[in-house]
């Protein structure tokens, strides 16, 4: 078998300095490399074009090599000073937001056109929805404790007990958050420091990622807007925890933000895979209330700390009205008809359209019975008629419910970031809706699947971006689709 022609540029684990150039979608910058062989591309994600980085060369292919991002040595002149520590997941805090939304908007119509084959995308364009909140908008932060951090002065890692995010590009090093990041609560991460200092001060160690070994994992933070109550979950390992006083700490959380704290629960995690839930762990309510109330669109929603929900409830709202509007655009065309909510998760779009349609039936649909179970839940608290929730498999849905044959005539898509599985996606085309309304996380998916839907005679009617993310290269696409 003849070798893998190597590419004669860079190997990988290589460390390079390299100039972004250009920017691609997802928030790859593309930086290149010219010698006597050519020229190379490379791809480094969270990067502006202006910058000049050094990165670890992760993937070497023959004609391009994908890399880690390790430090920003010169910022883009696009770039200007803000008042926020600057963390690994706000890439972009520097970049004024009219500037990203420019880039998002342009790498989001060249996926549709070279993925989905849709040369003039530009022409169906709707909006680009902006986040009512630039700065301080996210719900929930995880925080991680470690045993390793970093000195910026020798550039190299110490023996420190920290508590804020990995350091970029590293998965055993912690960087200690010591002020407001921009994205979260203000006040709580203003008091970060002084939580980091009480556990400290308890010489029970932080998480040695390397070793597998320590007591302090994760410190979580659940936010409501609608309340502005704080719920906490402290991550420790089993190991040590004799010694350390879980109503103390309660206590302490309570002295630091008086009423604000609706709970503390305490999770148990002694597996050495890297995430605040543990599988084979447990979760105990230490004080207050397990669950905090949020508020989308005048609904309200019981979220605990497993909860999924949006993290940015305020440009949620947006989204979903967006989706909305698409939905029942055509209001004479749905009256007497079925509009399945597919992928409904907790049932939030299900809910606000049922709450605005007449003459309509809603039905959510979700393969996930502990979601549907709790769509029900959050459905019956709002009050909400005329939306039936199934958990079921979309292929055998109407061999399962047959009264439904032929009356689906609008279905809601709302997949994870991998998108719809082909033969999940045959699926759909089958029930033979007259629209979609396909709402994405992930556009590079959605951009694959549009090629499909057009082939099975939809065409694009709408497209409209919804920026939920500021200062990451996340953006959610809502795209309407008609036969």
């Amino acid at each position: 078998m003849p070798r893998r022609e190597r590419n004669k540029f860079v190997k990988r684990g290589e460390t390079i300095e390299i100039l972004i150039e250009d920017y691609a979608f997802g928030g790859k910058g593309i930086g290149r490399i010219k010698n006597e062989h050519g020229e190379f591309v490379v791809f480094v994600p969270n990067t502006l074009p202006g910058q000049f980085v050094k990165a670890r060369v992760d993937k070497s292919k023959k004609k391009y090599a994908e890399c880690k991002l390790l430090e920003v040595l010169t910022p883009s002149d696009q770039e200007v000073d803000m008042p926020y520590q600057e963390i690994p997941g706000a890439p972009y805090i520097k970049l004024p937001i009219e500037k990203q939304h420019e880039y998002k908007y342009q790498s989001t119509m060249d996926l549709f056109r070279k993925i989905g084959k849709v040369s003039d995308i530009e022409d169906y364009f709707d909006e680009f929805v902006s986040s009512p909140s630039t700065f301080h908008y996210r719900n929930k932060m995880e925080y991680s404790f470690s045993a390793i951090g970093y000195d910026a002065e020798k550039k190299s890692d110490v023996d420190e007990f920290t508590l804020g995010f990995k350091r970029r590009g590293t998965w055993w090093m912690g960087e200690n958050l010591n002020t407001d990041s921009g994205l979260f609560d203000e006040a709580l991460e203003a008091n970060l420091h002084k939580i980091r200092n009480y556990c400290e001060n308890t010489t029970l160690a932080p998480w040695h990622a390397p070793r597998k070994e320590g007591f302090f994992r994760y410190f979580v933070v659940r936010k409501s807007y609608k309340t502005n109550q704080l719920l906490f979950n402290l991550v420790t390992t089993s190991n040590g925890l004799k010694q350390f006083d879980l109503d103390a700490f309660a206590q302490y959380l309570v002295s630091l933000f008086g009423d604000r704290v609706a709970g503390f629960l305490h999770t148990i995690n002694d597996e050495i895979g890297d995430r605040t839930i543990a599988t084979s762990g447990s979760i105990e309510l230490i004080y207050g209330k397990e669950k905090i109330v949020e508020q989308l669109l005048d609904l309200n929603f019981e979220i605990s700390m497993k909860s999924f929900f949006q993290t940015n409830p305020k440009s949620a709202e947006k989204l979903y009205s967006k989706v909305v509007d698409y939905a029942l655009e055509n209001k004479e065309a749905i009256d007497n008809t079925v509009v399945m909510d597919l992928f409904c998760g907790t049932g939030t779009i299900g809910q606000i359209i049922a709450s605005r349609a007449t003459n309509t039936q809603i039905i959510g649909v979700d393969i996930v019975a502990a979601a549907i179970k709790d769509a029900r839940k959050n459905a019956k608290r709002n009050n909400i008629t005329g939306v039936e929730f199934f958990a079921a498999d979309v292929g055998k849905f109407l061999q399962e419910h047959p009264k439904y044959r032929n009356k689906i005539r609008t279905i809601i898509l709302d997949p994870a970031r991998a998108g719809i599985a082909p033969k999940t996606l045959k699926k759909i085309i089958n029930l033979n809706a007259d629209r979609m309304v396909y709402v994405s996380c992930n556009p590079a998916t959605q951009a694959r699947d549009t090629e499909e839907l057009m082939a099975a005679g939809y065409q694009i009617k709408k497209i409209s971006l919804v920026d939920q993310f500021p200062h990451t290269a996340h953006i959610e696409t809502v795209v309407l689709f008609e036969k």
